[in-house]
């Protein structure tokens, strides 16, 4: 089906294209202060904002932006989560509108081909992941090819295509979503992943967009160390990396790069950050349950340091976990721990991603809801390390960082890693669309691994 956007195949089932406005970017924004219709137009210095109050989409696409703009990519990847926000049904229209304005606006002209997968299909619990993966070709890079997993045979790129509804007859990529026994406690969990896997000037890749399990609550994942949570998501990305690299085809390098809800260890964080307070705990009269924990220090008139409940982490003092960019808390970072000879990750220089206040006007604050933590990383094999790390001014062409410290994004703050490998940049910007059009987070990052491909068509 053709959409108006030119060039654009719309390849979906039983879903028409909205048609495109005049504007770079159209959304409606719903929050919780209220109702508006976001419009931003992309000029040639980003996005300016006609009417508002979608200040956290026009943040993050300025950024976005700001990133094409300043390292002009010529391979860029958008990895999704929660896409389109929690009110799917009335949402996945503005969702259709944002991908083709995106795909025609002026910032993305120079990027001629373009493969969009966009997991639409709400109605379909079974299968129903919630993820978008996003990937655009700038024209100046020749011979792209993209496999095709059904086939065992490599595709070459062109166009621009649309994928979305039923992504599960798409032989282009593979896309999972977690069994529900991985996760009792939800009823319905949208956690899963989508992977592609592409060919650029020899070098094979293969990209995984993942979005693990959340911790829900406080309580409970205070009360062993290390949590119940924590071993829900290590098994789940276990499942991904071995499926990965499962003998139904050729291994190649891989970057995996989302949301993973990575936590601090909230018994050991809890332990030390309240090693001298005494510990009051509330219960509910009429099941016994612990609804709260209240520390409170042992002098000093008894003041209330920290309260913990399932839905809160109430600290006294955030400059902790901000102070020299968090990096006090890093040896409370233990999830990964577990997969370091499989999976690498660059040294982590920047504050805690996860959970941003959403006001406006407080862009550094942090929300009371949950421990910060590095939820949101960027993560890679041995082989691809070995490829980005090989040059001899590493320090110069490898940056993984945040951007936006200041400026509120919603509760994700970006994060990114920008290398430069055989004069190419690689990056990928990971978006996380909560409620109704708005970007909570974006991701850059690096290059393929040198594999040669065995079939091209």
């Amino acid at each position: 089906m053709e959409g108006s956007v030119p060039g654009v195949s719309l390849r979906r089932e039983g879903c028409a294209a909205s048609a495109a406005d005049s504007l770079a970017l159209t959304l409606l924004c719903s929050e919780e202060q209220g109702q508006g219709l976001a419009l931003a137009r992309a000029g040639a210095h980003g996005p300016s904002v006609l009417l508002s109050p979608s200040w956290a989409w026009c943040n993050s696409l300025s950024s976005l932006f700001q990133v094409v703009h300043a390292h002009k990519p010529h391979f860029m990847a958008l990895h999704c989560q929660e896409f389109g926000g929690k009110n799917y049904e009335a949402s996945m229209s503005h969702v259709d509108k944002f991908v083709k304005e995106l795909l025609s606006s002026d910032a993305m002209k120079d990027y001629n081909r373009a493969r969009v997968y966009l997991d639409e299909n709400y109605k379909s619990q079974e299968h129903f992941t919630a993820l978008g993966s996003f990937y655009f070709l700038h024209e100046s890079l020749k011979n792209i090819y993209q496999f095709d997993f059904k086939a065992k045979k490599y595709k070459k790129v062109t166009g621009k295509e649309i994928y979305s509804d039923t992504l599960e007859s798409t032989p282009m990529l593979e896309k999972e979503k977690f069994p529900q026994d991985y996760f009792p406690e939800c009823k319905w969990s949208r956690k899963g992943f989508i992977r592609t896997r592409w060919c650029i000037t020899d070098c094979a890749f293969d990209l995984v967009n993942i979005h693990l399990f959340h911790d829900a609550s406080n309580l409970i994942a205070w009360e062993t160390s290390p949590s119940v949570y924590s071993g829900i998501r290590h098994k789940a990305l276990g499942y991904v990396l071995d499926r990965i690299i499962d003998q139904r085809f050729e291994k190649v390098s891989y970057f995996v790069f989302g949301d993973f809800n990575f936590r601090l260890d909230a018994k050991a964080v809890v332990e030390t950050l309240c090693a001298k307070a005494t510990m009051q705990t509330i219960r509910a009269a009429d099941t016994n349950e612990v609804v709260k924990l209240i520390f409170r220090e042992s002098d000093n008139d008894r003041k209330v340091m920290l309260q913990l409940e399932k839905k809160l982490f109430d600290y006294f003092n955030q400059d902790v976990f901000r102070d020299n960019n968090g990096t006090a808390l890093l040896e409370f970072d233990r999830e990964l721990s577990v997969f370091k000879d499989r999976l690498y990750e660059l040294d982590i220089s920047f504050p805690p991603s996860y959970p941003y206040s959403e006001d406006s006007s407080q862009g550094r604050q942090y929300m009371n809801t949950r421990c910060p933590a590095w939820c949101d990383r960027i993560l890679m094999s041995h082989s691809a390390k070995e490829l980005i790390l090989k040059s001899e001014n590493d320090e110069k062409i490898v940056i993984y960082d945040h951007i936006g410290p200041n400026v509120c994004m919603g509760d994700h703050k970006v994060i990114k890693l920008n290398i430069l490998v055989f004069y190419f940049l690689f990056f990928s910007l990971g978006m996380r669309m909560y409620a109704l059009g708005s970007i909570n987070f974006l991701r850059c990052l690096g290059a393929p691994s040198p594999i040669r491909p065995p079939h091209f068509v």
